[in-house]
């Protein structure tokens, strides 16, 4: 059983329905009621993939409170990548020959109000364990930005332009029906770099300092008032030092 600890903050699978609820009710409160979708009334989120996948818990050792979650699922290859979530949104036929075992990570969310970093920390220490135990060679997933205003996000998305494309081998086409082509519409732009990345959604600076990469367009969901790009990190280009501070943190 995996289990992990940083600071006061512990991380492990969940093991029951109640822990999978529980997460389901912090997503719920992240995604939907924090951005003013629907009142915090209970409700969970959840879907048909939660079925498939394993559940990652970040609890605060204090009280036991539940501060983090995400949900992971392995492949053991490209071959299998259509039943994967990110399928729904990206054309992900190129990635169908890369043959090392993958793990989409997704639905990540901190609860609000708690912006102690120890907690992205040990997120992130439970995920290189997972790597390390299942021989991954690619993490893949969505990340998200807050809200569909394109503009606000302009010196983002033309750092992600400029210094952050997927490989042409691997690049997701366009699936969803409301697209923002970023690469395309800010080919100009020359970005504010400090600014952009303050933008950028935690996750997604993580995996960029690690060599990650993104889809050349974001997806414009208007039902989560989000916009998300595909995020891919393939496990051998990270860098050394990077490596070396992953494993650090596994080890932990």
């Amino acid at each position: 059983m995996m289990s992990c600890c940083r600071g006061r903050y512990i991380a492990r699978f969940a093991e029951c329905d109640k822990d999978v609820q529980a997460a389901q009710a912090l997503r719920w409160l992240c995604f939907v009621a924090s951005r003013g979708l629907a009142p915090d009334d209970g409700t969970l989120d959840a879907d048909p993939y939660d079925i498939g996948c394993h559940h990652v818990l970040v609890e605060d050792t204090r009280d036991g409170g539940l501060v983090c979650c995400y949900r992971v699922k392995l492949f053991n290859g490209g071959a299998e990548i259509a039943d994967s979530y990110s399928a729904q949104y990206y054309g992900l036929s190129g990635l169908r020959d890369f043959t090392g075992r993958m793990l989409e990570m997704g639905r990540f969310c901190i609860r609000p109000g708690r912006q102690d970093p120890d907690i992205l920390r040990v997120a992130w220490a439970a995920l290189a364990g997972l790597v390390n135990d299942e021989r991954v060679e690619m993490l893949f997933g969505c990340s998200s930005f807050m809200g569909t205003d394109t503009d606000s996000y302009a010196d983002a998305f033309a750092i992600l332009k400029e210094r952050h494309l997927a490989p042409k081998r691997w690049l997701p086409r366009v699936k969803a029906p409301d697209v923002f082509r970023f690469a395309r519409a800010l080919r100009r732009r020359r970005p504010d770099a400090q600014r952009a990345m303050r933008l950028m959604p935690p996750l997604l600076r993580s995996y960029l300092m690690m060599g990650g990469w993104v889809s050349d367009h974001a997806v414009v969901d208007r039902q989560l008032n989000t916009l998300h790009v595909f995020t891919g990190l393939e496990i051998r280009a990270i860098p050394p030092e990077r490596a070396r501070i992953l494993r650090g943190v596994a080890a932990s």
